[in-house]
């Protein structure tokens, strides 16, 4: 009997809870699909996945193949369904142990026989349950930031390599220019109209020019090769053509607006906020250790006759009260909470961080475009009237064109800037599918977003002190 009430008490468990890891990640990430598993044999996954990379390669594109074949978004996914495993045999009653004894001697062999069950673990199962279903809830959010700062990688890395591509030209352009001056040098000099100290100055710029250009190129170089390990190629040439480059243009709503949504959003502040509700309920638990390993069961004998009867089993709590698991249960209680607090200040300084310099970013990209650009464009034009009216040498156009060159390269290390800060504060905020809500107008190299992290079975409660 007071087995069968035991197991009907470990039979009432709520069910788990329903956690849909996947989809959660990828709706974080601006993905629309959920985020497949994949399962790997003993040898690893292949170094470079199979599907084959098409001449071009959009960021769309890039951020899909980044967040679904990543190692470490497929291993956080892996620890999400350890937690489920353990969730579910956080609700399974523990088995009755059958104790069977035989004895030879005078008479009639003797027989024992009994059966028990640790009732106390059937009476924690609730409990037990509870702070598994966290936990589970905790490795989600886990998940969800590895793909989020995935995604935030591979948009930065894409930026950048489309940024060295713009700038490339640019310098090129420049050195053209430059090369020009240094022939008009040469030949003031044979003319004996100009200095060498001139010409030396010039090819001083050419070479440092052509050293620029360099590192603009490896620059460019470096950034594909990174994409191509993202996106799961590492071994890829990374030839592919890259999406145009666009300044990243949005309104954005108020600071205070993306702090108090990055606060309720954030990942990272919902785990700890999960480990602090599974800490509470391991808390509860602690409060029956010392009668662990409790239990009821039935014992028969049988000599002559049969005896039977109930018998129970208890610790006598005389050297362990639960005195130091309780106060370890508080110390890591008091840790998770000094944590949640680091986690939420540093929340609020990344997004104020990359919102201040997106903000600064994109004003002086738009004093460059509407004043220092238009301004270079008159010089030159004004330097090309001189010289087609006599007025002046050619020495003068090169060098106003040669300022309009390093101007709008100036625009697009601005413009660079505004998208890694954008980028910046879309992972600051949770990820692209949080932020697409805080924007007046989504940025051009946004993805369609879905559902935000947070919503449903596995948001993430207020912390309980």
């Amino acid at each position: 009997m007071t087995i069968a009430t035991t197991a009907m008490v470990g039979c009432q468990s709520t069910p788990r809870a329903d956690i849909d890891a996947s989809r959660e990640a990828a709706n974080a990430a601006g993905l629309s699909a959920p985020i497949e598993f994949i399962a790997i044999g003993p040898e690893g996954a292949p170094l470079d996945e199979p599907a084959a990379i098409d001449a071009s390669l959009s960021l769309a594109e890039a951020l899909r193949r980044a967040v679904t074949t990543d190692p470490g978004v497929q291993a956080a996914m892996a620890r999400v369904r350890i937690a489920m495993a353990d969730a579910d045999q956080s609700r399974l009653l523990p088995n009755p142990v059958l104790n069977f004894v035989l004895r030879w001697g005078p008479g009639k062999p003797q027989i024992e026989a009994s059966l028990t069950q640790d009732f106390v673990q059937a009476l924690q199962i609730p409990r037990r349950s509870s702070a598994a279903d966290n936990k589970l809830r905790q490795a989600a959010a886990e998940a969800v930031t590895v793909a989020i700062d995935v995604a935030s990688e591979l948009q930065e890395r894409y930026a950048a390599a489309q940024a060295s591509a713009e700038l490339v030209p640019l310098l090129r352009d420049r050195l053209a220019l430059l090369e020009k001056l240094v022939g008009v040098a040469k030949s003031r000099l044979d003319a004996g109209e100009g200095t060498r100290s001139d010409l030396a100055t010039l090819q001083a710029q050419v070479v440092e020019l052509r050293v620029d250009i360099d590192q603009a190129v490896l620059a460019e170089r470096e950034e594909r090769v990174r994409l191509a390990r993202l996106i799961g190629q590492p071994s890829s040439a990374a030839t592919w053509t890259l999406d145009a480059w666009t300044s990243p243009t949005t309104e954005l709503q108020p600071e205070v607006r993306w702090v108090d949504t990055a606060l309720q959003r954030r990942p990272e502040i919902q785990s700890i906020a999960w480990r602090l509700l599974a800490l509470g309920d391991e808390e509860a638990l602690a409060r029956l250790l010392p009668w662990e390993s409790a239990g009821v069961g039935v014992d028969a004998q049988r000599d002559d006759e049969l005896f039977a009867g109930p018998s129970v089993s208890t610790p006598v709590p005389i050297f362990d009260m639960g005195q130091a698991r309780r106060a370890r249960v508080t110390a890591e209680q008091l840790e998770a909470r000094h944590d949640l607090t680091l986690a939420r200040r540093k929340v609020v300084e990344e997004v104020r961080l990359a919102y201040q310099t997106l903000s600064a970013s994109s004003a002086n990209l738009e004093r460059i475009r509407n004043e220092l650009i238009p301004l270079q464009e008159s010089r030159r034009q004004l330097a090309e009237a001189a010289f087609r009216a006599g007025q002046s040498d050619v020495t003068a156009l090169f060098l106003a064109e040669q300022d309009l060159r390093l101007t709008q390269a100036r625009a697009i290390e601005v413009e660079r800037q505004a998208a890694t800060a954008l980028v910046r504060l879309q992972r600051a905020v949770g990820g692209p599918g949080v932020a697409s809500t805080l924007t007046t107008s989504p940025p051009p190299q946004s993805l369609p977003s879905g559902q935000v992290p947070g919503q449903g079975t596995a948001s993430a409660p207020r912390p309980q002190p």
